[in-house]
């Protein structure tokens, strides 16, 4: 471990190979650049401090980077003990940025880096999963008072969130840029649908192609696996506990069975839920000899991990794979439970994070903006701003569009015109 007066990285000499793959994500990356353009002209973030808990990524060091170019000193942690690329955590280090992170954390570590983030005295904290929110509340509450708001990144945060919203236990205001139709109907379906069987790809090297898979989840991230794995020619099985995604994912061709049964017949299992023991105990002991096991959700909690440790005997296969083996059958986890796509391979596109790091970027502007003004609740950014997001990121792209004539706003915007 290397550390410094504001780092602690695995291996601060890997810092040229992660120049090179954050350049890489900064050619695929041309919404948020233009972002970072402007922000390196104004310094709407000036004098700010942005405390950060989210994977340390080559597409975050190019959210880091713009935030900086915007006036503000970025602290910076991963949200997933097994999700920071190490030759990222170490460019960061280079550049000057307080950065805690490395991949494989143990739980005690985990915390502690949250603890060093919340010593940097943030105005504004983006988080992945609400952590860094959850600890400030409950072990540093004087800090407060000095929080301007925060930003949250995934679907589980949010859940959290606007549980301490619901509790009354939420103190200051934090923006659900998880809610953002350029965060949840691209990074979720578009993101998670490849990263996630990049993932499992790359910790099993199956063949998709004839395999039974069972998406546990069929919100933004379940529809966007199970269009990816019956592009690669699986049979779709869908579990839900919503009506209506229930009946989404029947017209959309796919079969919905309760995961009782489809335990038995099941391949390989994916879970996207955001909640607990989605695969518990009863459906691992129903499954087929060589199932596999993977987990899409934020937290390490949708497959019962701890049962498998219980009852099974465990051998490591390979990188990211695990065997457990229970009553005569073989199951093999993904990523030990984790977030597969980012424990297994390297996350979300660059193109995709883009997006959803705009949409971090303007929230953190918004806030700046509003100082003072913004009640203690759970916020949408207006719908302007996320659709000024689509159109830099339509540019990026080289892609232009038609706009409303005149007539046609005039039409829209009355109700005399009928049949």
């Amino acid at each position: 471990m290397d550390k410094g007066q504001n780092y602690e990285v695995k291996d601060i000499s890997l810092a040229e190979q992660g120049k090179l793959n954050i350049e890489l994500a900064e050619l695929r990356m041309g919404a948020l650049l233009k972002v970072k353009e402007r922000f390196s002209k104004e310094k709407p973030l000036a004098g700010l401090t942005i405390g950060m808990a989210l994977h340390v990524t080559k597409e975050t060091a190019v959210l880091v980077r713009t935030l900086i170019a915007g006036g503000a000193k970025v602290a910076i942690t991963g949200c997933n003990p097994l999700s920071t690329q190490d030759d990222v955590a170490a460019v960061l280090a280079k550049e000057g940025v307080s950065v805690y992170a490395y991949k494989g954390e143990t739980h005690e570590d985990y915390y502690r880096y949250l603890t060093k983030i919340i010593e940097a005295k943030p105005n504004i904290t983006i988080d992945d999963g609400c952590d860094l929110v959850s600890e400030i509340h409950t072990k540093h509450p004087e800090l407060i008072k000095t929080l301007l708001g925060g930003c949250e990144e995934t679907t589980t945060g949010i859940i959290r969130l606007r549980a301490m919203e619901k509790d009354g236990a939420l103190k200051y205001p934090v923006i659900a840029v998880n809610d953002n139709k350029t965060k949840h109907l691209l990074d979720n379906y578009y993101g998670t649908g490849q990263s996630t069987l990049d993932g499992i790809l790359r910790a099993t090297n199956i063949l998709f192609a004839g395999k039974n898979v069972v998406v546990c989840g069929y919100g933004s991230c379940g529809k966007g696996v199970a269009l990816k794995v019956k592009g690669l020619g699986s049979n779709v099985i869908v579990t839900e506990v919503d009506s209506f995604r229930a009946l989404q994912a029947s017209l959309d061709g796919f079969r919905v069975m309760q995961l009782n049964e489809a335990a038995k017949v099941g391949d390989v299992f994916i879970t996207v839920t955001g909640n607990k023991n989605v695969i518990d105990s009863e459906h691992i002991l129903l499954m087929k000899d060589g199932a596999i096991l993977a987990n899409s959700g934020h937290f390490d909690a949708e497959i019962n991990v701890k049962f498998l440790e219980k009852e099974g005997k465990k051998r490591k296969m390979r990188q990211s794979l695990e065997e457990y083996t229970i009553k005569g059958k073989r199951l093999y986890l993904c990523g030990e439970g984790r977030l597969v796509n980012l424990a297994a391979a390297e996350g979300h596109p660059s193109e995709v994070m883009s997006t959803s790091f705009c949409g971090q970027a303007l929230a953190c502007e918004y806030i700046a903006k509003h100082k003072g003004n913004l009640k203690p609740v759970v916020i949408t950014l207006p719908s302007e701003i996320d659709d000024s997001i689509a159109k830099l990121q339509l540019e990026a792209m080289g892609i232009k569009f038609d706009k409303l004539t005149d007539e046609q706003k005039k039409y829209l915007s009355s109700w005399q015109e009928g049949t």
